[in-house]
């Protein structure tokens, strides 16, 4: 399977007194998918995972592989500061079904690139499905550089990486030092990074607006030229959504769209006013409105 498109980066729902709500996930992926989504991955940044516990990111993993029973690839988060404990994750995702793991460095320890090598290629050896690296410098305090990536990409089963440097050129470096060995998935600035070779998106956006990330991607690659307009007209709502508080507002962007998936869970807090007539405002301009889920 060779994974490739509009990949939403999922939110984790919560009810009103926050506990995991996989009845409203369930309801989330048919939706997902009904929009017209290249994939989904569950479990990253966007999905809280730091903030569950073992059990709750475990029954998060099968109710999104379920639910999506095979219709799209789903990719589960398995990262953990204890390459152990990755691994682990990475062996009951593949057990339950998963068709791929995406993986962000280990993000307190700040491993040196030897310790880096090490971890992942401890992981990609215990599963038998492609590792998606993981590159968010902002949050895990290390880089994956080109260099190191193109280490990592001659270890069997490391395929793919998100990368999150905010820096386009890093695409065609990725893609040069790899030699063909990986495909890259822009985090951010979707258009520029297909224009650079990038095959897919982890899209943050597309939790609001699915339909409409997935035809950025198609209409970017087929030619057609109408990738740009559809970028132009995304990107209030891709900036809106970057920074810190970005699982605040995709969560109060979604409840706006009339997808509630409740609050984030503290230390997170729920998006200020000021922020939500900001969101209500884009949301509007690109003709979503309140109580009307739709990606188009």
């Amino acid at each position: 399977m060779t994974f490739k498109g509009s990949y939403t980066v999922c939110v984790t729902p919560f009810d009103a007194q926050g506990q995991l709500d996989l009845t409203a996930l369930r309801r989330y992926v048919d939706w997902q998918i009904a929009e017209g989504v290249d994939g989904l991955i569950p479990l990253g940044s966007t999905g809280e995972f730091l903030s569950l516990t073992r059990d709750e990111r475990s029954a998060v993993a099968q109710t999104v592989i379920e639910a999506a029973a095979g219709r799209v690839p789903v990719l589960i988060g398995t990262a953990a500061e204890w390459t152990a404990e990755a691994v682990a994750l990475s062996r009951e995702a593949e057990a339950l079904g998963a068709d791929g793991v995406m993986v962000v460095p280990p993000y307190y320890s700040s491993p040196t690139d030897e310790e880096v090598v090490v971890h992942f290629t401890r992981i990609a050896e215990a599963i038998g499905i492609p590792v998606m690296l993981y590159n968010n410098p902002f949050t895990a305090n290390i880089d994956l550089t080109a260099p190191l990536v193109a280490r990592l990409s001659r270890v069997e089963n490391i395929a793919y990486i998100k990368d999150t440097s905010k820096n386009v050129h890093r695409v065609t470096e990725l893609l040069d030092q790899c030699q063909g060995r990986m495909t890259v998935f822009a985090g951010y600035y979707p258009w520029e990074s297909y224009l650079a070779g990038a095959e897919g998106y982890s899209s943050v956006m597309s939790n609001i607006a699915p339909a409409l990330s997935a035809q950025m991607f198609a209409r970017t690659v087929d030619g057609s030229g109408e990738g740009r307009a559809i970028y132009l007209r995304s990107l209030p709502l891709i900036n809106a959504l970057a920074g810190d508080l970005y699982v605040s507002a995709t969560k109060a962007a979604m409840a706006m769209i009339g997808q509630p998936m409740g609050d984030p869970r503290p230390p997170r807090l729920p998006l200020p006013q000021d922020r939500k007539a900001e969101l209500r405002q884009i949301l509007a301009t690109l003709g979503i409105p309140a109580g009307m889920p739709t990606g188009a």
